[in-house]
Formats: structure tokens, sequence, C-alpha cells
């Protein structure tokens, strides 16, 4: 402010990180990493500039302040920039939420598990070698201040551990593994758990074959079915919609899933990976429903985009320490219906079981969306055989209207879902 800004915000961001990987037996990998970043946003009238540096010496702050006036003072004029309204802050002391574990990992400790995960898959039958065991841990701080007034910081920890296996020989050779991450290391998998579902997703791979095109149920295995809801996110993002580059920029209020599909947030769900007391503007986060009953009941807004739209920031601003804030959801979760995988294979007999999915593609305007998949095709209910090399596509205002939640949601990431059934989609293969 002294420097002639009219308002600032300013956050510093620390981290400390380590993983150690592994291959057949020998250390492969040490990876070693402390920072500790400084990212300022200034405004003069309605003009904005954002700068960042890791020299946090007062030297070095000084000449930071001066380049972010600087730049602000030719900035154009941005109407809708500025901080977060008073009313709308968090307030108060920040709630324990769980995130951060004091136990702190050695290298010695990681090179152990990542040793202990990789021996656990390759004690099973019909894995060939090993792509690697890999864990880790890091720990971090973020705090926040701006010339309004708010002051708030949060810690967090993560600790991982994954395998990568590889099954069969020469061209007929099939790769797949299985990795965790948790806020407190009592709450990872051990490695004898996760090294053997590394192994048998390896081995359930091998000797896949390849599907004719055709029209058939789909169910997304839980694993991986939150790749359904990133285009929901980024369609509902404040952003896209007052840019008008959504395929739900006009359903704000209206079904867009079946009549009982909730779609959830939880910001302070005790050890989230998605959990925080406010967002990257400093707003207080709240417990909501994004679907509610199948009708889309929000925009994710951050500041800018709510003022565009004439409506009030949700509390879902996201930004780095370089860049204007964008959107985030935080513990997104697609709520868990009554019937189990296996209820829903049986009921509509015949089907695609998706296990992974690659290079999706997305028309924003429209909604028509195509992925790259792999995993199962089904018969009587039952896995019958592996299956890859095919695409499955449709547009998403009718996926979505279709998609049956079965019950085996499974925390475990800051986006969650359960096996999601699709009644029939376009399937492309050989």
């Amino acid at each position: 402010l002294r420097a002639g800004a009219d308002a600032a915000e300013a956050v510093t961001a620390e981290r400390k990180s380590l993983s150690v990987s592994v291959r057949e037996g020998r250390l492969e990998d040490v990876e070693n990493e402390e920072s500790r970043d400084l990212g300022l946003r200034v405004f003069v009238g309605r003009s904005q500039a954002v700068v960042s540096g890791s020299d946090l010496s007062a030297e070095a702050r000084g000449r930071l302040v001066e380049r972010a006036v600087a730049m602000a003072r030719l900035a154009p004029e941005d109407i809708y920039a500025g901080l977060a309204p008073q009313d709308r802050l968090f307030r108060g002391k920040v709630p324990d939420l769980a995130q951060y574990d004091p136990e702190a990992r050695t290298a010695a400790d990681l090179e152990a598990a990542a040793h202990a995960v990789e021996q656990a898959a390759l004690e099973n039958p019909g894995v060939s070698k090993s792509d690697g065991g890999a864990a880790g841990w890091s720990s971090g701080g973020w705090s926040m201040v701006t010339s309004d007034g708010f002051e708030g910081s949060h810690q967090a920890s993560i600790f991982s551990l994954s395998a990568t296996m590889i099954a069969g020989e020469g061209a007929g050779m099939e790769r797949g593994g299985e990795g965790r991450a948790t806020r407190w290391l009592a709450d990872l998998p051990t490695a004898a758990e996760i090294g053997t579902t590394a192994a048998e997703r390896t081995v359930a791979r091998l000797n896949p074959r390849r599907l004719d095109s055709r029209t058939a149920p789909v169910i997304f295995e839980n694993r991986i079915a939150t790749s359904l809801l990133g285009p929901l996110v980024g369609a509902i993002a404040g952003g896209a919609v007052a840019r008008g580059v959504s395929f739900l920029k006009d359903r704000l209020g209206q079904p867009v899933f079946a009549p009982g599909i909730r779609i959830t947030e939880d910001p302070h769900r005790l050890k989230g990976l998605g959990s925080v007391p406010f967002d990257d503007e400093g707003v207080a986060t709240v417990e909501r429903a994004l679907i509610d009953d199948g009708v889309l009941t929000t925009w994710l807004l951050n500041v800018a985009s709510a003022r565009q739209l004439g409506l009030e920031t949700t509390g879902h601003a996201s930004r780095g320490l370089a860049g204007a804030p964008g959107v985030a959801t935080h513990n997104l979760t697609f709520q868990p219906g009554p019937e189990t995988p296996d209820a829903l294979r049986r009921a509509v007999v015949d089907g695609l079981w998706v296990t992974s999915m690659f290079g999706p593609s997305l028309n924003a305007n429209t909604g028509d969306w195509s992925v790259g998949v792999s995993g199962f095709w089904f018969e009587k209910g039952e896995l019958a055989y592996p299956v890859n090399e095919i695409t499955v596509a449709g547009n998403l205002l009718d996926i979505y209207q279709r998609i049956v939640p079965a019950s085996d949601l499974e925390i475990r990431g800051s986006s969650n879902a359960p096996s999601l059934l699709v009644d029939g989609l376009a399937i492309a293969g050989a």
C-alpha cells in the first residue's frame, strides 16, 4: 500500500517433500525438495498484477512490491477484479481438520517401504517383473493475508505408497499397478495390501481381446469413475459459464442427472485430501450439494466470475502463487446408490467394465465426449475376458441423465465416486 497499491493480497507456500523409488530390488531414485515461496497480487484501481518469488529477503520483497505495482499501473482495467467482500471472508479460529500428521519419514524409511511394496507384489503368481515401487512423504503450509484485514493459514501432510508391475512376456506384456495417498501415515494401506492389489490388477490384464464396435452398457469402476466428473466441474466453473463455453451454461436450477442423484462436497471432512477451511481468496468454505436430486444447484465461483455473473462468490477460488484465481472443488463426492457393482452387472447381463481411461476428448460447447478405455467384457454379470484398444463415446447431457451409481463408494482422494453404470454407450473397437 505504501508503494501505491489500492489493495493487496499476499500468500506464502512452504513445502518439504521426499520420495524414493526402487526397481527390481535396487534403489533407483531419491528426490528431496524444500521450498518457501511468496505470491503477491496488487490492485491499482481496477487493474491488477500478480508476481511471485522464492527470495524472501527484505530487499527481494521490496523489489517484488515495486515490480507488482508498476505492472498493475500498466495493466488493462478489469472491472471484475478485486478482493473478496468482507462479509464473505472466513473469520475466527481455523478449525483442526486433521490435515497434518507430524510424523516425518526419512529416506531410509521410504526406501524400506518401497522395497516392501515391490516385494509384496512380486510374490504373486503371474507377475514377470517389477516396473518399480515408490514411497513418498510431504508436508506444507499455506498462509494468506490481505489489506482488507484477512489473515489465515493451514498446513497438511501426505504419505504415499505405490507399485507398478509387469506380467507376460514380449508383445504380450501388460502393465498395471496400485497406489494410495493419505494425510496420516497410519491410514495408509500396508505394503502387502497395495502390492497384492497391484499384482492382481496386472495379471488380470493378460491376453486382452478387441471388441467389435457396438452399443452396450458400460460400468466405470470406482477407481476411475471420477473421470466423468471432471467435465462437470469444468462446465459449471464460473469463468466458463461467463464466457459461454459450457454445455451446461443454461442448466442452473434444472435437472442434469436423474432424480435421486446427489453430488456433494465437504470441505471440512477430517483428513480429507481436498479439505480447506477457506478458499484461496479467504472466503469461508461450506458443505453443499452441487447436484441435488439430479438438479444443478450452483456454479463454482471465485470473486471475479461471481461479479461477472452478477452473483456472490461460492468459496471455490483456487490459485497458485503466480496467477489470478481459478476455481476448484473440495472433496467432491458422487453419493452411492443401493446396488452393488455385481448386482448392476447382473441387471444389464452383458457389457463393458472399464478399469482404465486415457486420452479424453470433450467439446466444451456441446458436451460431446469420448475416451480411450480398457477393462473387461462381462457376460451374464460375470467378468469374461480383458479388453483394450477401444473407445467409448456419447454426449454428456445424455450420459449424465442415465448414470446409475453403485454402492461401492471408497474415499481415496479429493474427488470420489462409486462405480457408475451408463445403460448404453457407443463402443468403437476393431
